[in-house]
């Protein structure tokens, strides 16, 4: 049996999509920017995609700026934040993703002032410690926070975030690539200056995502050329990947209740079946709390002797599960989840931690499979 828990990492195409896409790899092949008839058609369905897209976020057209994917929109974002709009500190946590942390690495050698905010052992922000850094002088500040953690799980508070950054006067940036698709986003509502997404997260392809620069940024282009998306990235634009994008974002708003209760169910019933085989098992952020923590994933630290963690990866991936595996500090080697390495406590960085993430195609049957032969392995380790 092959099971794939690997969502967060990417999803499989819907067959919507699928079908867009190939109508348009084979109709719609004119390039966007040329003024004859070919080239119309190509650029009436960029910017019909782009107004869709808008629309679930209560954005405008021309704030959707159309990317390669989640990764080219933070640098993007964060390298044009410092050197068109002046920012010199940059305040983040330690728990973003690689696309973050190491693009702040880059910005702190070319002088920008890097400020870490504590995260507690659930992953949470601490919100009267970014008061204070938002406080802390007069410089230019921008905050860049994720709004869902992608190996924990853990959900930002995106209004809170941006009434601080409003009332210090600083920009706010969010990586949104784990929430757009899952969560509701109101940017008339939400003062969020900058947002970045990524199609394949939500059954879209990938190579493409979008960037949200809010009206009158005052960006300057971060790809010089053909002055192609409102001059901010050049470059001739992926016609059907952008329609493709486009209707997987408008499939996954339309059946996000009935997804999102579905999805739901699958992971209460991961945690219930791996509390019944590993009672001393710790879930990893606030996995555990619903309200707290993303439905479509979970990330799990197993009570498995550090000698023991290599034989799980093996024995689930010889099942045919598919998973993300690792532990904040694993046996013979120093490389780790620096996530994990924030949250994991001490006494259990020796463990392995493994995340389960699900989507619409995943059944109650893959996740009684997974829990078999989970089960299966702690009877054998036990025996051993």
């Amino acid at each position: 049996m092959q099971v794939y828990f690997d969502n967060a990492a990417t999803t499989p195409l819907r067959p919507e999509v699928i079908e867009v896409m190939h109508e348009a790899l084979q109709q719609t092949f004119g390039n966007p920017s040329s003024t004859h008839g070919f080239g119309r058609t190509a650029r009436t369905q960029i910017e019909t995609a782009r107004k869709s897209i808008a629309a679930h976020f209560n954005a405008q057209p021309q704030e959707i700026i159309f990317t390669s994917g989640g990764t080219e929109s933070d640098n993007m974002l964060l390298r044009c934040a410092v050197e068109d709009l002046g920012v010199e500190t940059i305040i983040s946590s330690k728990i973003e993703h690689h696309a973050i942390t190491h693009a702040l690495d880059f910005l702190e050698t070319k002088g920008c002032k890097i400020i870490y905010i504590p995260v507690d052992q659930n992953g949470q922000l601490d919100y009267t410690m970014l008061d204070k850094a938002l406080a802390s002088d007069d410089s230019k500040k921008l905050v860049t926070l994720m709004h869902i953690n992608n190996e924990i799980g853990t959900i930002l508070d995106l209004a809170r975030v941006a009434e601080s950054c409003q009332k210090y006067h600083a920009l706010f940036h969010t990586d949104a690539v784990q929430g757009v698709g899952h969560y509701d986003i109101d940017l008339s509502k939400i003062k969020i200056d900058f947002l970045s997404a990524a199609a394949h997260k939500f059954h879209g392809p990938k190579g493409v995502g979008f960037s949200f620069v809010r009206k009158n940024s005052g960006l300057n282009p971060f790809i010089l050329g053909g002055g192609q998306e409102r001059g901010l990235r050049a470059g001739t634009e992926s016609v059907h990947n952008i329609v493709g994008m486009a209707k997987a974002l408008e499939l996954s708003y339309a059946n996000l209740a009935t997804e999102k209760e579905y999805i739901l169910s699958l992971k209460q019933h991961l945690i219930q079946g791996l509390q019944s085989i590993f009672p001393s098992l710790h879930l990893n952020g606030c996995c555990g709390d619903l309200s707290q923590s993303t439905y479509t994933l979970v990330n799990v630290c197993l009570p498995v002797p550090a000698e023991k963690a290599g034989l799980l990866d093996f024995h689930l991936d010889l099942k045919g599960i598919a998973c993300s595996k690792g532990s904040a500090c694993q046996a013979g080697s120093n490389i780790g989840s620096h996530v994990l390495e924030e949250v994991v406590p001490k006494e259990l960085k020796s463990h392995p931690s493994i995340r389960f993430s699900f989507s619409r195609y995943n059944t109650k049957e893959e996740v009684d499979y997974l829990l078999d032969v989970l089960a299966e392995f702690s009877a054998n380790s036990i025996a051993s």
